[in-house]
């Protein structure tokens, strides 16, 4: 099997698996994987399709700009950008990007510190953090329209080769070396963010009883 066939059957399984979590509501989310370094060349998901669906027309081949490769009836996600930025600035081989409720409210309560803090917990594992005192602070940007100044605004965030950047209000953008990583950085997030969110609403239960 060619490295292009085993790479769009790899982003193809990612995203049967996160549709099923539906986390791709509205044809919302974009995922990406790379298929070269030099020059970068990478799959992403094309623009508005339905992504629980799986067809020959899911994703395309775009190179470092963004721009398809090859003749193309398909448009690449509108975020290809926020894809360029990671592959130009690290050695990830894979990037997602999803909206979900629980990702949503937490930038934006959020939002206004710059950052998302969790420490002492055991998911922050899926990061690399295995010291006691570690903590995973998420950074928090602004849902700019302009997707070149929104990539623009993430660049600074991409730093390593494994990451996460919350985009207020819109979704989160994370990857990895390969999908797995990038999927497990996904996962842990999205756990964390439910997580803080029940403990919130547990605490505030408490506090109205009396309790705490």
């Amino acid at each position: 099997m060619s490295v292009v066939v085993s790479r769009v059957n790899e982003l193809a399984d990612i995203k049967a698996e996160l549709a099923e979590r539906d986390w791709f509501m509205g044809t919302s989310g974009n995922l990406a994987i790379k298929v070269q370094d030099d020059p970068v060349q990478f799959f992403v998901t094309a623009s508005g399709k339905d992504k629980r669906k799986r067809t020959h027309e899911d994703f395309l081949l775009v190179d470092g700009e963004g721009n398809p490769v090859g003749e193309t009836n398909l448009k690449p996600s509108a975020e290809t950008l926020l894809h360029c930025e990671i592959y130009s600035r690290s050695n990830a081989g894979c990037s997602l990007h999803v909206h979900t409720v629980a990702n949503n409210v937490i930038s934006e309560l959020y939002g206004d510190e710059g950052e998302v803090v969790f420490r002492g917990q055991e998911l922050i594992k899926a990061y690399g953090l295995w010291e006691e005192d570690a903590e995973w602070k998420i950074p928090i940007i602004h849902n700019f329209a302009h997707i070149p100044t929104l990539a623009a605004t993430m660049a600074p965030y991409v730093n390593e080769d494994r990451g996460a950047v919350l985009i207020r209000n819109h979704g989160i953008t994370v990857w990895g070396k390969d999908s797995f990583e990038a999927k497990k950085v996904l996962e842990a997030c999205e756990f964390l963010f439910q997580y803080q969110l029940k403990l919130m609403q547990a605490k505030a239960s408490l506090m109205r009883v009396g309790q705490i």
